[in-house]
């Protein structure tokens, strides 16, 4: 069986390399590595040994016969702050996503896991108003009135796979990820603060249930979703009504709503408790003390944890009786870069001491 020029492309991009740095690593002319990677040429075993020790991972790796998904601009998946991220950047966070989608593929068949979602689409050509979807998909999901309090259980309990990345470094705020025959994958920059997060994570979901093709609305139309979603009209407003609005109040708002001062402040203008001067001021305040960039840390609430992947992997360990190293054998994969992607442990079957005093 030959290797997949597609997995080596792939294993490339995840280190960040370029094709000049990588051929100069493998000791190949970049123009020779290209038609490796478009499988054009066989690639010798010389090579493929070369590979799995730069690239690190191990040479069955560069057998799968996955299918490989690129990154559309504007339809899946749905970046954002696109403009700030390098094409290096860009590669090597598309090279994780499918690889986390290969390493989830095989998870569910090995453990004969079903496969499916239950988070409706309504199409905001249909339904016109992304405040509207909003309320339906509370709707949908039975929600009290009031604060979500756990948004990424909601989600994983409606069949998306909800992940944490460092994402490389690159300024990504999240990311949906849908391929045939898998559940929707939302991978959430693991930096940003808790607020934010579960904002990414409402705009992200926004996205998927109401754009099945781009447009030039798009971001905006899933900003107003994530605000209708996490700060309902109905919900919100006897919050602000008769009260002072200012920055204590958006501060003592925003642990309850486990939204950002910013988000709090531009609901409140956007429902009219704000003139247009007195918005203007806040914002030159929250500027003045630095907070566009970083709200009161003592203000932080624990972020919101994803446990679907991480049950998955358990019950490998734990039912299927799993160890790391045949895990890593199904994955293809080292077992100390799964334990960067999911924090596995390389003995999690060994008993673990416990300190009595």
């Amino acid at each position: 069986m030959s290797a997949n020029g597609e997995m080596l492309r792939l294993a490339r991009q995840r280190k960040g390399f370029q094709q000049t740095e990588a051929a100069k690593l493998l000791n190949v002319d970049q123009s020779l590595l290209s038609r490796f990677e478009n499988g054009l040429v066989e690639v010798r075993d010389e090579i493929l040994l070369k590979a799995s020790l730069a690239y690190e991972v191990p040479q069955s790796f560069f057998f799968q016969k996955d299918s490989v998904y690129g990154a559309p601009v504007s339809v899946h998946p749905m970046w954002r702050r696109k403009a700030d991220v390098s094409v290096r950047e860009l590669d090597g966070v598309v090279a994780e996503l499918n690889i986390r989608v290969m390493h989830l593929r095989r998870l569910f068949e090995g453990a004969a896991i079903r496969n499916t979602s239950d988070l409706p689409r309504m199409d905001i050509e249909e339904y016109g108003d992304a405040e509207r979807i909003a309320g339906l998909l509370r709707a949908h999901w039975r929600l009290p009135a009031g604060p979500i309090k756990n948004l990424t259980l909601l989600a994983e309990k409606a069949g998306v796979l909800v992940v944490h990345s460092a994402m490389g470094g690159a300024s990504i705020s999240g990311v949906t990820f849908a391929v045939p025959g898998m559940l929707p994958m939302i991978v959430l920059n693991s930096a940003q603060p808790s607020d934010r997060m579960r904002f990414t994570l409402a705009h992200e979901l926004g996205h998927f249930v109401m754009h099945r093709f781009p447009s030039p609305n798009m971001e905006q139309e899933a900003n107003d979703f994530a605000v209708a979603l996490l700060m309902p009209t109905q919900d919100i407003r006897p919050y602000f009504l008769g009260r002072r609005i200012d920055l204590s109040l958006l501060a003592s708002l925003k642990p309850e709503w486990k939204v950002s001062m910013a988000a709090l402040l531009m609901r409140a203008h956007k429902l009219k408790f704000l003139t247009d001067n007195q918005h203007v001021y806040l914002w030159k305040q929250i500027s003045m003390k630095g907070y566009r960039l970083r709200e009161p840390p003592e203000l932080d609430f624990e972020k919101e944890k994803p446990e679907l992947v991480n049950q998955i992997i358990d019950l490998h360990f734990n039912s299927l009786g799993y160890t790391s190293d045949e895990l890593s054998k199904l994955l293809n994969f080292h077992v100390d870069a799964l334990k960067d992607l999911y924090g596995i442990d390389k003995n999690p079957n060994a008993p673990r001491l416990t300190i009595v005093k």
